[in-house]
């Protein structure tokens, strides 16, 4: 009520100002202050829709052009509520790429395609206690945030991993810097003290993939009538993880040697996407109970 009452305060004066310019330049002006008045009051009806859609998914579209990238102007809540209205996804295996690198052991390159929205992926990815989630984080030695930025902190973090290849298994301490920022969905980390492992870096980054709610599959919408034209205007978001790890030892072993050990490192990076995509399962599952509830109390 208030933003439609300094709306019109605003065009009375404007008007006032119109009627003491001298009488040339009056038409054009005028002109000019009718379209500006149409145009507000545009604005007031769709924020009393409360049609906040426009502004997120051109933030997202129109990222190439200098726009944040990040879904600020919705909370997670919004874009969660549409997962919880439908459910449906089918996960698809992990992209693995493997290089050897001459004087590593191997480079790890993942994509994958989750179903949930940015900021949840984010979320758990950066939990403090996210070994709850990732079964091959055997527990947390030491976590001190170094630098709060709000969005944007510097951790500092050891842990105690676990490996696992075919029969054997075994545990490896990590001690990492990791530089997380959610204003774009990176995190990078990178080992504090050389040891078993000379280089041990990477960074995980997640990226917004819109879904078209009648194939249920990604696209990229172009424009804002391309967005509400395959989903209605009430369509979901899901997310592109990516992680990048370089993996060097301080000694990188010959074969048959190296070739076990870049077995497990592989294998030990597709358990942790496998977790991911679990969890993801796991809250979708959640939505889908509370849709059986809703229509047993309907009924």
């Amino acid at each position: 009520m208030g933003e439609k009452e300094g709306v019109k305060t605003s065009l009375s004066v404007n008007n006032n100002v119109i009627n003491n310019l001298p009488k040339a330049f009056h038409p054009a002006i005028s002109t000019f202050f009718v379209q500006l008045q149409n145009g507000l009051k545009s604005q007031l009806k769709r924020l009393a829709k409360g049609d906040k859609g426009v502004n997120w998914v051109s933030a997202v579209l129109n990222k190439e052009n200098g726009s944040s990238r990040r879904l600020s102007e919705v909370d997670l809540g919004r874009q969660l509520q549409a997962w919880r209205e439908n459910p449906c996804w089918d996960d698809q295996p992990p992209q693995i790429k493997v290089s050897e690198p001459k004087g590593s052991l191997c480079n790890l390159n993942v994509k994958v395609n989750v179903g949930l929205p940015p900021d949840a992926i984010y979320n758990i990815v950066i939990d403090p206690d996210n070994r709850r989630v990732f079964k091959n984080i055997k527990e947390v030695i030491s976590r001190k945030v170094l630098v709060d930025e709000g969005l944007r902190q510097v951790v500092e973090v050891e842990q105690a991993a676990i490996w696992r290849f075919l029969w054997w298994s075994g545990t490896i301490s990590v001690h990492v810097l990791v530089d997380q920022n959610r204003e774009d969905y990176s995190m990078k980390f990178k080992q504090v003290k050389t040891g078993f492992m000379k280089k041990f870096e990477g960074y995980w980054n997640v990226e917004p993939l819109f879904i078209d709610e009648k194939t249920c599959l990604p696209f990229k919408p172009k424009t804002w009538e391309d967005y509400c034209a395959c989903t209605g205007g009430k369509g979901r978001i899901a997310s592109q993880v990516s992680l990048e790890q370089i993996i060097q030892p301080a000694i990188v072993p010959p074969p048959p040697m190296s070739w076990y050990l870049r077995g497990i490192t592989t294998k030990t990076t597709e358990m942790l996407i496998h977790d991911l995509l679990a969890e993801a399962v796991r809250i979708r599952e959640g939505f889908s109970s509370e849709r059986s509830q809703g229509f047993l109390l309907r009924i």
